[in-house]
């Protein structure tokens, strides 16, 4: 198309990338529960390759759409990128039912490739406002992604297969013995000398095919309402996939290379409390399969409510450095407390820590950003904030590899290193806003 996309082309970008977020939510809580259904390693490494996998992929597609954007318009990668998602999502479901660790591993890369298209719709919001709009218009991904992770795994919990109790499942097992009757499907006996006593069924197919179901819900909404963005001659197409001049430009400029190790520490420890959750409160404290969901749905819920609420009404009245190192001083009393949760085994602890670890991020992840944007030349923006991003997906990527294996060995040593990664993530910061100062028009920064 010629004419740049209307207002409304916003709101249908808004739906798209919202909708198949919503699938995205509904797999990330589950995930490393049908795997370890699987029978994967003891030492965690498969399970931790498996989380890291999708981030991965991330990692390195993202460049390429965003180049190829460039070159053949936002709208067909968008649609490639949803089709992708439909595939994926549909073979997740297979998987589950073919209890195959690789077929689920396969679907993890794939759904990666395929989600790696969410910076192309920051560039489609992009072409569609203008510079004062912009901020906007950028809002509505973070709102997506907010309401995926909330809704997501809400609508997880209803698409999980049946599931008793231990106590209820012995009970009727014993019943079903003595009386020689049928349990229907609901649990299954394993008796073998390597997996003794009962075990519970997997969450079952339907998370997965309920997923694709929304990405082909979310294709169908590009194919017939979403408008091209870029314009014929517009854009000039990057000829750099990886440019890792932008990286030791980044770290060269003052205060940026604290800034940047600081958002690697946070969003590394988070990444790993993300991972590890799941098997904490499945293994360790006994819950279903659906309370796992409505527990990662209180944390999307939590997370949105103080980053509209309590972050926004207190940005600009309090520097972003205080912000920050406070969130990490938070951040690591969080985590404590999750470990004397875990040690005293109690929900009630683990449920308290939560939204502490959540606030402390929230504190944190906008501030440093926002400290990076103002340590940057405006030439250098983007650049320094891309690189920024970067860092924060290879944070995911070690989180998730290092986070599950740390569990498997002791389950609260996962915690005890973001403890302490957080407190020295505080005097990061600090160090960060005494050695740099504010971009001036002089050139000092």
């Amino acid at each position: 198309m010629s004419n740049a996309p209307r207002t409304g082309s916003l709101l249908v970008i808004f739906l798209t990338v919202f909708v198949d977020l919503l699938g995205f939510g509904m797999v990330l809580p589950l995930l490393p529960l049908y795997a370890n259904q699987f029978r994967t390693d003891d030492s965690g490494w498969m399970l931790g390759g498996l989380m890291a996998s999708f981030s991965v992929m991330q990692f390195l597609c993202s460049p390429l759409w965003g180049r190829l954007s460039d070159r053949i318009g936002r709208r067909p990668v968008l649609m490639i990128g949803l089709a992708g998602s439909v595939v994926f999502y549909a073979l997740f479901g297979v998987a589950s039912i073919m209890e195959s660790y690789w077929m689920l591993l396969l679907t993890r890369i794939g759904a990666g490739i395929s989600g790696a298209t969410i910076s192309t719709a920051q560039a489609y919001i992009a072409d569609s406002t203008s510079l004062e709009t912009r901020p906007k218009g950028m809002a509505l991904i973070g709102m997506a992604f907010g309401m995926g992770f909330t809704f997501g795994p809400l609508l997880g919990a209803f698409a999980v297969g049946p599931e008793l109790d231990v106590a209820t499942s012995a009970m009727k097992v014993d019943q079903a013995v003595q009386q020689s009757t049928p349990l229907e499907g609901e649990i299954s006996i394993a008796r073998d000398e390597q997996t003794p006593g009962i075990q519970l069924e997997n969450p079952g197919p339907w998370p997965g095919f309920v997923a694709s179901l929304l990405s082909a819900c979310a294709l169908f909404m590009a194919i017939f309402w979403l408008p091209e963005s870029r314009q014929p001659g517009g854009h000039k197409a990057s000829r750099k996939v990886f440019d890792f001049e932008s990286f030791f430009t980044a770290i060269a400029t003052p205060s940026i290379g604290p800034l940047l190790l600081t958002v690697f520490v946070c969003v590394f420890s988070f990444a790993q409390y993300e991972v590890t959750l799941s098997l904490l409160i499945k293994e360790t404290f006994d819950f279903s399969f659906r309370q796992v969901c409505f527990t990662f749905a209180s944390i999307g819920l939590t997370l949105a409510i103080i980053q509209g609420g309590l972050v926004r009404r207190i940005a600009g009245r309090v520097s972003e450095s205080v912000m920050a190192s406070t969130g990490a001083v938070i951040q690591a009393a969080g985590f404590g407390l999750a470990i004397v949760g875990v040690r005293q085994e109690s929900v009630g602890l683990l449920f308290v820590a939560m939204p502490v670890v959540v606030l402390g991020f929230s504190l944190m992840q906008p501030n440093l950003n926002s400290l990076l944007s103002r340590r940057s030349s405006p030439a250098r923006q983007g650049m320094i904030l891309g690189v920024g991003q970067s860092v924060s997906s290879l944070a995911r990527i070690v989180g998730s590899l290092v986070g599950i294996p740390l569990l498997r060995y002791q389950v609260d040593s996962p915690y005890y290193l973001a403890a302490g990664l957080m407190l020295m993530g505080s005097v990061l910061v600090v160090i960060a806003g005494r050695r740099g100062q504010d971009f001036d028009t002089s050139g000092s920064g």
